[in-house]
């Protein structure tokens, strides 16, 4: 009787793996399939897309990248993506590193204030706060105009960043604060002896052990600024200005569209993929562990 129930948890186990796998299979080729299609588009000539849109090129056509990047002004925006993503990250790592350590290993007056706050923010859809942002922007341009003849807010790719790392700062507090209560106060109290202080404390003994954690919100909120558009569209508002990648990539599609210039438009769309896809190949293995060894600690 044991033999014929272990038979046949045996059966149904195999056949929950098979599902299991059947079902991984259609999403990856879900996934693989128009990533795909996007590349293989992106080499093919007008000429080509009035056949069989599923056929393989006849040629590799890279004169569409370089039409997106200069006709297009793709390498522009590339540019302007870049520099946005980049002081994003670093304006939010500066601020989030030290409020997540101090919010984490360390009890003084008003801390469940301020962290009550900061998961508040949790709540916060930045799609519902744009508007009113851009309006504070404006009034802060007219007085700057009116009081010296300059405007910051408006067109301003610093601006931009620092309301992405501001809209994402309590996402990455939360993150960063949950990982690091994980980690032994042995550490900090063997630096301490050593005449540590507490900044050299977090610099060069809990940083470093944080770092897959740290690594995962990098490449979270890389993926965040590089996609981002309500955000950028609404704040960058000159059109012959500095504009990112997304901003770019619809105002192609809808001029290309228009000339049928369809290739210009799908290597358009590569440009915009392929930094995310290899900094998620460089950073895989830190990823996977930011996001169990927290678990494992706990």
């Amino acid at each position: 009787m044991n033999q014929r129930e272990t038979a046949v948890g045996q059966k149904k186990g195999g056949l929950t793996h098979i599902v299991i796998y059947v079902l991984l299979a259609l999403l990856a080729i879900s996934i693989i399939v128009p990533v795909a299609w996007v590349f293989m588009a992106s080499v093919k000539q007008n000429k080509e897309f009035y056949g069989n849109p599923f056929t393989l090129p006849e040629g590799l056509y890279f004169q569409n990248f370089v039409d997106a990047w200069t006709k297009a002004r793709m390498g522009d925006y590339f540019m302007t993506s870049v520099m946005i993503t980049a002081m994003a990250l670093i304006i939010l790592l500066v601020v989030a590193l030290p409020a997540s350590y101090v919010l984490s290993r360390y009890t003084f007056i008003g801390r469940k204030i301020i962290n009550g706050g900061f998961m508040a923010g949790l709540f916060i859809n930045v799609n519902y706060i744009v508007v009113p942002i851009f309006l504070m922007f404006v009034s802060g341009d007219r007085l700057l105009n009116k009081w010296f003849g300059v405007s910051f807010f408006l067109n301003n790719p610093f601006v931009v960043a620092v309301v992405l790392a501001s809209t994402t700062l309590p996402f990455t507090i939360y993150l960063l604060s949950s990982y690091l209560a994980t980690l032994p106060k042995d550490y900090e109290e063997a630096a301490y002896v050593d005449g540590a202080g507490y900044f050299t404390t977090m610099i060069r003994i809990i940083l470093p052990m944080a770092k897959p954690s740290i690594i995962t919100v990098i490449l979270f909120e890389f993926l965040a600024y590089w996609n981002e558009y309500i955000i950028s569209m609404t704040m960058l508002t000159d059109p012959t200005g500095a504009r990112t990648l997304p901003v770019g990539l619809l105002n192609l599609m809808k001029a290309q569209n228009a000339k049928a210039e369809y290739g210009q438009m799908y290597a358009g769309l590569v440009l915009v993929m392929v930094p995310t896809l290899i900094l998620y190949i460089c950073v895989q293995k830190k990823l996977t562990e930011g996001m169990t060894v927290g678990g494992l600690k706990g």
